[in-house]
């Protein structure tokens, strides 16, 4: 089966061609026009989607010599993200769909990232799911590759959106995440001590937002001098770490009083990039002796590619729906 797929929820513009289980061709586009205002802008996102689809589809098409006639069904991100971003993608997949009359399914961009890990691993179930995007903040409990349920989440700023108003508090560039890593390396981590919202809580629920205020006040009180960005950076760092780690430790614990036994984690999202993320995981998870697995690294982030195996691996279980509108705040059902 070959399928085509649109990924538009933020502020990359991606399109892939997958055909079962190989990437045909696969495109991303990161949007530079918001660096300067230290995070998105949404009227310009859509515009940059608008402006950009038409131009990577043709290149993609011509390059790969595939005839779109030959798609068997097209596919977009039609929620969670931004309304106007969402409309653009699914729109113009939604196009494609009808002027070659093949199907069209609507795929929620978070299933996207949750069976993101099944492309390159062998999923042993039940597992966590732990999702760390620029949006979202959450973990799932999956049984199986077509149910999820939503155990907890951030209740205020999603971590990437933490890192991205941290950054700019320190007059970082944009996104925040990759420079606060950059700056991270050569500061000293235990340098400040931040509060850790929700820390000893018994659920799996976060809170980040405090952290940031803290910070700011912090800014305020020091000068802004590299001394102080890179001790600063890693202690946040640190801290945002020492909060996921102990929210898996504490979800680890529930569940395990209600019998249910997790036998591989997977850690998705961009912010899954970060290397000191990565690491302080690997070694609490290779104590628990609990599989840890990540997507590819170009599944990472926000990319057509995982949208298009979405769409493959439930294939039989999705609902063709050209009719389908796009919601900004689409949640995951049980069944996906």
């Amino acid at each position: 089966m070959l399928v085509f797929s649109c990924e538009t929820s933020c502020d990359e513009t991606s399109i892939c061609l997958m055909d079962n289980s190989k990437i045909i061709k696969h495109v991303i586009f990161s949007q530079e026009i918001h660096n300067k205002y230290g995070g998105v802008v949404p009227e310009l996102a859509s515009r940059s989607h608008l402006e950009n689809l038409q131009a990577i589809v043709f290149d993609t098409f011509k390059k790969t010599k595939i005839d779109a006639k030959e798609i068997d069904v097209f596919c977009a991100t039609c929620g969670p993200g931004l309304i106007g971003s969402l409309l653009v993608g699914s729109t113009f997949t939604k196009s494609l769909s009808l002027s070659f009359n093949k199907p069209f399914i609507p795929i929620n961009h978070l299933e996207g990232h949750l069976l993101s890990t099944s492309f390159n691993n062998e999923i042993k179930y039940p597992q966590l799911v732990v999702l760390l995007t620029g949006g979202h903040t959450q973990i799932y409990l999956m049984k199986n590759s077509k149910e999820a349920n939503l155990l907890g989440q951030s209740l205020d700023d999603a971590i990437g959106e933490a890192f991205d108003k941290t950054a700019k508090l320190l007059g970082l560039g944009y996104p925040g995440g990759a420079e606060i890593e950059i700056a991270a390396k050569e500061g000293n981590e235990n340098a400040f001590e931040l509060p850790k919202p929700l820390f000893h809580d018994k659920n799996f629920n976060f809170s980040f937002s405090g952290i940031k205020t803290h910070i700011n006040i912090l800014t305020k009180k020091n000068d802004l001098n590299k001394n102080f960005i890179r001790n600063i950076s890693a202690s946040f760092q640190k801290t945002m770490v020492d909060i996921i780690t102990k929210k898996i430790e504490i979800g680890l614990e529930i569940l395990y009083k209600k019998n249910v036994y997790i036998k591989s984690i997977s850690v998705v999202g961009g912010v899954a990039n970060n290397t000191y993320i990565r690491k302080r995981l690997e070694n609490l998870f290779d104590q628990k002796k609990i599989n840890l697995y990540y997507p590819i690294k170009e599944m990472m982030g926000d990319n057509a590619a995982m949208i298009a195996w979405a769409c493959l691996i439930n294939y039989k279980d999705k609902k063709k729906d050209i009719f389908f509108k796009p919601d900004p705040r689409l949640t995951i059902n049980k069944k996906l």
